[in-house]
């Protein structure tokens, strides 16, 4: 292959991306290197994502900020997202299901309020949200669905049974997808980012004991940067990853080497 082909196989010009959780983190970054690989990018969050928007024009694609909370998102409201990207960007192409919570506790004392609020965030919704891109990325040719796992989707954790059984669920429901999506050329895959510097994990990084044992473990010998998710993001919303159907792609500093 020649470089121009190399190259064409990782771009992303004329695609729409859709990134839940956009407005910092993971979704941020993730949608950033979306828009450097050539895609306009809507991003969603509970309370917009200007920051992002600024970022993604920076790179001369184009930016729409969805405002939506998932944790009380009907599956009728994101109908109603999709429908927003289409009538606005004019197609969608690319879904990356990165929004998640955490609520920590110890099993025993985890509330049903907290198991609800991290099942309907972090699994109910992505489902719902992926059937509605996935219907209109069928009526037009087709599409990439990226789920955001976790290492918890392998491991069972600690004090966040809601979040390790939401993300192992999305792990499952990332294989079922492709099954069903496949033969509707919709490639539907995950990531699972190892130990990040985001706010999720701002707890673990300010609790020097836990910080030093995570950091043991991680061969890479460091947290992981948001901007460390955008190659494998970029490669599995483009056409280099055409024949990959339910993936999880760990990108963790080498944790589950260990």
């Amino acid at each position: 292959m020649t470089r121009a082909t190399i190259n064409h196989l990782f771009s992303l010009d004329g695609n729409v991306a859709l990134v839940t959780g956009a407005s910092r983190g993971l979704g941020q970054a993730m949608a950033i290197g979306l828009a450097q690989a050539g895609a306009d990018v809507v991003g969603l969050s509970r309370s917009g994502s200007a920051a992002t928007g600024e970022a993604v024009t920076a790179t001369g694609q184009r930016y729409h900020d969805i405002t939506c909370d998932l944790s009380t998102a009907t599956p009728e409201t994101l109908q109603a997202v999709v429908a927003d990207v289409v009538e606005t960007m004019g197609g969608l192409n690319i879904l990356v299901n990165n929004a998640g919570i955490i609520r920590r506790a110890p099993a025993l004392e985890h509330s049903a309020a907290a198991w609800n609020d991290v099942l309907q965030v972090n699994l109910s919704a992505t489902f719902f949200l992926a059937q509605a891109a996935a219907q209109q990325m069928a009526a037009h040719g087709g599409g990439k669905i990226i789920n955001i796992a976790s290492m918890l989707s392998f491991q069972g954790g600690m004090f966040v049974p809601g979040y390790t059984a939401a993300k192992s669920g999305l792990a499952g429901l990332t294989k079922a997808l492709a099954n069903e999506f496949a033969p509707l050329n919709i490639n539907v895959n995950g990531i699972a980012p190892g130990y990040m510097a985001t706010d999720n994990t701002a707890p673990l990084r300010a609790d020097e004991q836990r910080n030093t044992s995570i950091l043991e473990r991680i061969p890479a010998g460091r947290w992981g940067d948001p901007s460390d998710l955008q190659g494998a993001t970029i490669f599995l919303a483009s056409a280099a990853s055409n024949y990959m159907h339910g993936a999880i792609v760990p990108v963790d500093g080498g944790w589950l080497c260990r």
